[in-house]
């Protein structure tokens, strides 16, 4: 067993206090303010360079959320479908958010405990804290503002590692291995791939994450553009790890001082930092993954809490929050959302399972809704209602193996326990055509007079009811066209 490695661990407490120094420094934009918009968007001031720091797809939806002026992802639903089948919504939204983070925390502890050879729980309970105190007094300002240098750190330490990883003596030439790292086509897992290609393209949309940022911007027009230029961001950073990845795969790992062959494939990178680079250059790739780690961990936590607060709290629970009430309830939030996802990094080993679980229910059944919030007029709560309750039976259905969730719905070329068939979206195509055909069938049935406008218990199609935000838009509408 190695030694602790202090001379990392003082690097990585240092990166901590720089980060914990900048959030707090930027706090101080929202001291003495108890505005939602200062707090959770940054007071909707964020600019095109920082905008970019912070989100790393727009052509849809940027635009008409931002022109709303809406708070939260979930905002939309709450005003087309009713504060309760919005909660019912932010369930998915919510534990999508948790269990992220949660699963970030638990793979930093795990790169902790390989580079710098400490135990995982106080390494995922000191990242946590940093990132929960300074997004607690700071909001989103703060969050912003340690992106910058997050990012930054994550562009330095990873694109400085991978020279060093192609250039090891036990690494042989990824031309000659290539059979190895590229992998083969088996048509026998086509559906698969199809249906996680989706999920990636639609299912990555429906996050308060990345909503928070498009709402912050300064301009609609601003927000479609940073969502574009952050895309191409993204993608450029993932250059960096996949280098890394072909470089293990072509790496005689038995020949190295770790003197094995991996078996667990969360630990590649930090493994190969460890293995195939020098110190130094291991300890700035940690401090490369710290950054990564914190740069989600409390936009995360932040975008749970908005919800929470602003969604739950004030939309279910107490209609008439002010907005200083709804501040210190999301402050609140920060700090048992934050622990929470630390207590479940720390004791749940199929924390993954749970976020992959999660992430296809977002795909299943918040993207069809989001897609109806914005483009579909017609449709309502009804189906809104119906449409939740057959994509969730029908995603269930299909067993979840990382949680040891066996299928009760064999879908086509099921084999073995094993789904083939693209279910995912399968699921959410038909959670949307059972949004649209109920929505239609209960317009219908009301306005026809068929059924009885009491029966209308959602009150969306005959006995509509605006909320005081609705009311207030409508007002300033007429205001603006006078």
């Amino acid at each position: 067993m190695m030694a602790v490695n202090w001379g990392g661990l003082i690097c990585v407490v240092f990166f901590y206090i720089i980060i914990l120094a900048i959030g707090l420094y930027a706090s101080k934009k929202t001291k003495g303010t108890s505005s939602t918009d200062e707090v959770m968007l940054a007071g909707r001031n964020i600019g095109l360079l920082l905008g970019v720091f912070t989100m790393t797809d727009g052509l849809f939806f940027a635009k008409k959320m931002r022109e709303q002026d809406y708070v939260t992802m979930l905002d939309p639903f709450q005003l087309k479908f009713g504060p309760m089948m919005c909660g019912l919504l932010s369930i998915q939204a919510l534990s999508g958010e948790l269990f992220y983070c949660s699963a970030i925390l638990s793979a930093l502890g795990s790169t902790f405990s390989v580079i710098l050879d400490i135990d995982t729980t106080p390494a995922i309970i000191v990242s946590a804290c940093i990132a929960m105190s300074y997004t607690l007094f700071g909001g989103l300002y703060s969050v912003a503002y340690t992106d910058v240098v997050q990012m930054i750190c994550i562009f330095f330490g990873l694109w400085l590692s991978v020279p060093f990883t192609f250039t090891n003596e036990h690494v042989s030439s990824i031309v000659e291995t290539s059979s190895t790292w590229l992998g083969t086509w088996d048509n026998r897992y086509a559906g698969i791939w199809c249906d996680y290609t989706l999920l990636l393209l639609l299912g990555g949309l429906p996050w308060q994450e990345y909503f928070q940022r498009v709402l912050s911007a300064k301009s609609a027009r601003n927000a479609q553009i940073l969502s574009f230029a952050g895309s191409m961001g993204c993608l450029f950073m993932t250059i960096p790890p996949c280098l890394i990845g072909i470089v293990a795969a072509s790496t005689n790992w038995t020949a190295t001082d770790y003197r094995q062959e991996i078996k667990d494939s969360n630990i590649v990178l930090p493994l190969a930092l460890q293995y195939l680079t020098p110190q130094v250059v291991s300890i700035i790739g940690l401090g490369a993954i710290c950054a990564a780690v914190m740069s989600s961990a409390d936009s995360t936590i932040l975008s749970a809490s908005c919800m929470f607060a602003r969604n739950i709290y004030k939309g279910l629970i107490r209609h008439n929050a002010t907005e200083k009430e709804i501040v210190w309830m999301m402050r609140f939030s920060i700090i048992i959302f934050g622990s929470i996802a630390t207590i479940l990094a720390i004791t749940i080993n199929s924390i993954y399972g749970l976020y992959y679980l999660c992430s296809d229910f977002v795909y299943v059944i918040l993207f069809p809704q989001l897609v109806s919030v914005f483009y579909i007029d017609f449709t309502n709560t009804y189906g809104s209602f119906f449409a939740y309750t057959i994509g969730l039976i029908l995603r269930l259905g299909g067993g979840e193996p990382l949680l040891n969730l066996k299928p009760f719905i064999e879908y086509p070329y099921f084999d073995d326990g094993e789904q083939l068939f693209p279910f995912r979206t399968f699921s959410m195509l038909i959670s949307f055509t059972t949004l649209l055909l109920v929505s239609r069938l209960f317009q219908y049935l009301f306005i026809r007079k068929i059924l009885d406008k009491k029966w209308d218990v959602f009150k969306c199609v005959v006995n509509i009811q605006h909320t005081e935000e609705e009311q207030l838009k409508m007002k300033c509408k007429r205001v603006a066209a006078v």
